[in-house]
């Protein structure tokens, strides 16, 4: 008997002892497939696109499984005639192989060179029959074929080659013929090519083996299949030196911050994103630190969150090309500087101590701040003697703001800006009037809430976290400001007229959708920022340096309302805006009554729509109290003030008069179509020095000093 058919025997003698007294616990195939786990988790858009890929498993690499279909006939061609060319027709043990081998050879060495496909598979499956760095035990090598015969018995072929492509280690910690096309080729398995598939079936072999090894091999495999091998040596190359890449189902590395912000708090694989947003914000964001180059600037970020849900629609934690990619800017704290004005106007005229068309002092100002003198400018260095409220926080004129947070206090500011979801570190009393400035540290994402807090009429609620996923820290929705307030600042600071003494009437600001906006820069020109809102959406953009050097002559006009512009412009039109909606009385102009926007359009035909019920008018002081009219809108029908006929048809100007006032709308026969109720007050003007006073129009109501003590 030949050596070869003697040592066949005895292994078949082997095989067939050990299967009788043992029986190899073999899976089911779906069981193996379901328990399959990739290496990277892959979120998806709010559309069920590929967003980010996020790695979870540190020590191997592999992608999600494929089934046999997607991998391309020549990956599928090479994997057999490399490794078992007999595998369509063996039970799962190539005995000719194992004859054909030396003893030591088939159990010891060259396991590979007799194992099948099959009896491969078997191992991987198993820890137990894994091959050990020394070669498996005959006792090993035997459990295994029993494995592979019992495999062959219970799957089907198509059933083990699957599983196999799936489970075979590739090189380092590759594992699975899906994740290597990626990593080495930068494609999906369906898609490689004979030469690629070469390279995989040698790597099979030898995963860690030399460039030059792994060609001689895809170079043998190559002309087994009958295909060229030219240029291999180029793209294997290549391939070999290619920089390790997630093995997630082709997610582009869109949000790497916001898929770990969303992961953390217990987020499924399906995001709040929308695919389109976050791609124009990395552009935008890439292309303006590009035109700021030159300036010392190397990053930026970017949220968008819808308002009426708190979704977070787009999130750029870093674009920048410094050396903190890594880092999620958006949740870095930085001071806000101008942006914090909007609340420090809001907290005042919630209390009644200021009107839009008050006027403050632009003059230099002394005040205590502990045991020093503080001395604010505004961004210029200029002053502007009176000017009216809405002017100053339009045009975010410095010293205006700190005289009216004097009025306030910082502890009832620092009370405002918490109740708006800023979370400030610290006490009133540390920072003092500088809080009006900015001096407090915030991230984009809770300021950029706050002002969604103000498009939502002053009402706070957190950003939403994933359905099921942990809450934020502080989740209990609360009112930051009352809503006609609320939508005051909105309408002020969507004023361009208003803005253009510090930007002119053509800047980035300017917007088709008209959105409410506020730029800000602290301390050194180290962070700028530019937040602003529609109906539908907030979004807050921040330009600067992740290690807090200062850029160089970057405001935020400058730096980031570019970016934001363009965010703002690519969102879809949506109603409109709250103090749109409103009367130019209740939103717009508590002040400034008949110089203001037009009225909302209720839509309802038989309503009043120009004016809301129990709305509050003042005179602007600035102008002739006999050209300040308020333009009545609604049915057809005749118009009456506090039972006086004033005009009839749908629309009629009614001359402002100091008071409380009962606006109707009567149909021909006498019946009231609609009732208002509405208040007009003086306008609100602080006292000036007398050489600077204007002449011959004192005021008209007590003035607040323009400066309190710390409060």
């Amino acid at each position: 008997m030949p050596g070869s058919t003697r040592r066949l025997a005895a292994v078949a003698g082997l095989v067939a002892m050990l299967h009788g007294t043992a029986t190899a616990a073999v899976p089911d195939f779906a069981d193996v497939r379901a328990a399959h786990r990739p290496s990277d988790r892959v979120f998806t858009d709010r559309q069920g696109q590929p967003l980010q890929a996020l790695r979870t498993d540190p020590q191997v690499r592999r992608g999600a499984w494929l089934p046999l279909t997607e991998l391309s006939p020549a990956l599928r061609q090479a994997i057999v005639l490399g490794e078992d060319q007999r595998f369509w027709q063996h039970a799962g043990v190539d005995w000719r192989a194992l004859g054909a081998a030396a003893w030591t050879t088939a159990w010891n060495q060259r396991t590979r060179g007799a194992s099948t496909v099959t009896m491969q598979l078997a191992g991987l499956l198993e820890p137990g029959l894994r091959r050990p760095a020394g070669g498996r035990s005959i006792n090993q090598k035997l459990r295994q074929l029993q494995a592979a015969g019992e495999l062959e018995t219970r799957w089907s072929k198509a059933q083990i080659l699957e599983a196999y492509l799936n489970l075979v280690p590739l090189r380092g910690e590759v594992v699975g013929v899906g994740a290597a096309a990626r990593q080495l080729f930068g494609k999906h398995p369906h898609g490689v090519d004979a030469q690629e598939a070469a390279v995989l079936a040698a790597l099979v072999r030898a995963p860690n083996a030399d460039a030059a090894a792994v060609q001689r091999r895809a170079c043998e495999l190559l002309a087994a299949m009958r295909e060229r091998c030219d240029g291999l040596d180029m793209r294997l190359s290549q391939a070999l030196q290619r920089a390790p890449v997630a093995a997630g189902d082709g997610a582009e590395p869109l949000a790497p911050h916001f898929a770990r912000y969303w992961q953390a708090r217990g987020g499924g694989d399906a995001t709040t994103i929308d695919g389109r947003l976050q791609r124009l914000a990395i552009a935008a964001l890439r292309q303006q630190l590009a035109e700021l180059r030159g300036r010392e600037v190397d990053d930026g970020a970017v949220v968008v969150l819808h308002n009426a849900t708190g979704e977070v629609r787009a999130w750029v934690g870093s674009a920048g090309a410094g050396s903190a990619a890594d880092v999620d800017l958006v949740q870095s704290r930085r001071q806000p500087g101008s942006t914090l004005k909007p609340f420090v106007y809001g907290l005042a005229f919630e209390r009644g101590l200021i009107a839009p068309g008050s006027l403050l002092h632009d003059a230099p100002l002394h005040l205590l701040a502990g045991h020093e003198a503080y001395q604010p400018q505004n961004f210029d260095e200029r002053w502007r003697g009176w000017v009216s409220a809405r002017e100053a926080l339009a045009s975010s004129l410095n010293i205006p703001a700190v005289r009216v947070a004097a009025m306030t206090g910082p502890e009832a500011l620092f009370d405002t800006l918490n109740r708006a979801g800023l979370r400030l570190r610290e006490s009133a009393g540390f920072h003092g009037h500088a809080l009006a400035l900015g001096s407090a540290e915030v991230n984009l994402l809770d300021l950029t809430n706050a002002y969604r807090a103000l498009a939502n009429d002053g009402r706070f609620t957190p950003v939403a976290t994933p359905p099921g996923g942990r809450p934020e820290p502080a989740t209990a929705s609360r009112t930051a400001l009352r809503p006609d307030v609320a939508r005051l600042l909105g309408d002020i600071l969507s004023d361009h007229a208003a803005r253009a003494a510090s930007f002119g009437f053509d800047n980035p600001l300017v917007t088709r959708q008209g959105a409410a906006v506020k730029t800000g820069t602290s301390k050194d020109m180290r962070d700028n920022w530019c937040i602003g809102f529609t109906a539908d959406y907030t979004v807050g953009v921040w330009i600067g340096n992740a290690d807090g050097r200062p850029m160089h002559g970057v405001s935020g006009v400058v730096g980031a309302a570019p970016v934001w512009r363009r965010m703002i412009e690519s969102l879809p039109p949506g109603p409109p805006p709250a103090w749109a909606r409103t009367s130019p009385a209740a939103a717009s102009n508590l002040g400034r009554a008949g110089a203001g926007r037009q009225a909302r359009a209720s839509g309802d035909p038989f309503r009043i729509s120009s004016i809301a019920d129990g709305s509050v008018l003042a005179f602007d002081p600035e102008i002739p109290a006999s050209a300040q009219r308020l333009r009545l809108q609604g049915p057809a029908g005749t118009w009456l003030v506090d039972g006086q006929r004033i005009g009839h048809g749908h629309s009629v100007d009614w001359a402002l008069q100091p008071g409380r006032h009962v606006v109707e709308v009567r149909a021909a026969g006498g019946k009231v179509l609609d009732r208002v109720r509405l208040e007009v007050r003086p306008g609100v003007r602080l006292r000036a020095p007398a050489a600077t006073r204007p002449a011959a129009q004192p005021a008209t109501q007590p003035s607040p000093q323009p400066i309190s003590r710390r409060g």
